[in-house]
């Protein structure tokens, strides 16, 4: 990829336009990685590459030599990260104000893409902001990283936000607009660039929206869209560094399909062969089948085969190089290899317990951002939070244990007084919403003599409660 420098000539450094020129820029540098990264998770590999002369003969075969297990890297990352709400400070109750706001902007859903395209390209965005119609309910929304980029005042470490840009194509006027958000104002631009794609080329001006006046001030105070980084600070893709190896697998499916086509099929040979019959007549070729019998009046004509193409070889030098992505991206063999047969189930932990540890590694990037981004919110609705007060995420637990196993360890440690009752609904995988249900439902039974006295023997129950 050839990397364009990132300046805006003739603008006077931090004003706006020297902005959206800068940020574009940044855009347009990483759109080639990104293709690329898209295409390998959807399985649009490149072809392997094969003589000139032989391309045209094999061009079917290259067709169905692609098997991917660049989306299967992806997807079992993505899967285990998922949030189920949000603490405040020293509370151990979930929010439900932020859970309540998160899911009306459904980022049940949402955050979930934010994570894959993250974990994909390297690199996704959310973007916070008031909501005219709703105040007490502020907008949320997962931006991709080929529409947006933030730039961050330098000697920082990356984390104070000096500029944020938003870029979009409008379908009905092939305009490409942008929304510019400075930390004390939001600004408005348009292009006309070929086509109304972003370009090298594309020439900015202020772009003026009906009943509104821009710029504007931003309310939030600080850049409202934040970057969501995958692996570090800077961004990289969780498959960068195994494209390589998916394309080695790609080269010997290549080989193996052309072996199965011209060498898996013992090839005959015949000496001696008499090519005309006693009359002159030409003979013709030899007609092979499992009900027939080839026979020759010469006494010296022989009969005989090659050995077929060996394809053990191939099959072995693909289940290295799977191998080599699971090592290396610390994915269990079971979801490469799809081998999983009688294996007991503190092996299967033992597998997964590489994918359970990077997951838990991973996700503390995305969770900065989303609790930032929930503090934004709260600005948003007018109702900040004190510096002191801190926001902590609350994951579903990226290990797999059967319901059986849950529960007992859960009854375990709430029996032996190690945790309350709302951790151990917690720790069976209940929705904050669904454990306040159970917990207004424990009130109302604590307050009937006759459910109380039923319960009064069953553990923790003595008192009637039920919540922590």
């Amino acid at each position: 990829m050839t990397v364009q420098p990132i300046r805006a000539l003739g603008e006077p450094v931090g004003s706006p336009l020297w902005w959206v020129r800068r940020l574009h820029q940044i855009i347009l540098n990483r759109l080639t990685d990104i293709e690329m990264y898209d295409n390998y998770y959807a399985g649009r590999h490149p072809a392997p590459w094969l003589a000139p002369q032989a391309q045209t003969e094999f061009r079917r075969l290259l067709r169905m030599t692609r098997s991917n297990y660049m989306g299967l890297v992806v997807d079992a990352t993505v899967e285990r990260q998922r949030v189920q709400g949000f603490r405040l400070g020293d509370d151990p109750a979930p929010d439900r104000e932020l859970w309540r706001i998160w899911q009306a902007n459904d980022f049940d859903v949402e955050h979930v893409q934010g994570i894959r395209d993250s974990t994909k390209r390297g690199r996704s965005f959310l973007l916070v902001g008031p909501n005219p119609v709703d105040p007490a309910t502020p907008l949320m929304w997962i931006e991709d990283a080929r529409e947006s980029a933030v730039d961050y005042v330098p000697g920082t470490n990356r984390r104070v936000r000096a500029a944020g840009l938003k870029l979009w194509v409008d379908d009905w006027t092939a305009m490409l607009n942008a929304t510019l958000y400075l930390p004390d104002w939001v600004y408005k631009f348009h292009a006309r660039g070929k086509g109304g794609a972003p370009s090298s080329s594309t020439f900015w001006q202020p772009r003026e929206v009906a009943r509104e006046s821009w710029p504007a001030p931003n309310p939030l105070g600080v850049v409202p869209l934040i970057e969501m980084p995958n692996i570090d600070r800077c961004g990289v893709s969780e498959i960068d560094d195994v494209i390589p190896i998916q394309d080695r697998i790609n080269k010997t499916l290549a080989d193996r399909m052309m072996s199965q086509d011209f060498g898996a099929f013992p090839q005959k040979w015949a000496i001696g062969y008499p090519t005309e019959d006693e009359s002159g007549n030409k003979n013709t070729p030899i007609d092979v089948g499992r009900d027939r019998m080839v026979t020759s009046d010469v006494a010296e004509t022989k009969f005989g085969q090659w050995d077929a193409a060996p394809l053990d070889p191939f099959s072995a030098a693909k289940s290295e190089d799977v191998n080599d992505i699971a090592a290396r991206t610390r994915t269990p063999p079971q979801y490469l290899l799809g081998r999983m047969v009688n294996i007991p189930g503190n092996a299967m932990e033992a597998a997964e317990s590489g994918l359970v540890a990077k997951v838990t590694d991973r996700r503390m990037l995305p969770e900065r951002s989303f609790e930032e981004g929930m503090r934004l919110v709260r600005v948003a609705a007018g109702n900040a939070l004190p510096s002191d007060v801190q926001i902590e995420t609350d994951w579903v637990d990226p290990q797999f244990r059967t319901e059986a196993e849950k529960a007992d360890a859960a009854v375990k440690k709430y029996g032996a007084g190690i945790t309350t009752l709302r951790q151990v609904r917690e720790d069976l995988g209940y929705t904050p919403a669904q454990i306040a249900r159970m917990e207004a439902e424990d009130e109302k039974a604590a307050g009937d003599p006759l459910t109380a006295e039923l319960l009064r023997g069953l553990p923790g129950r003595e008192t009637g409660g039920g919540g922590s």
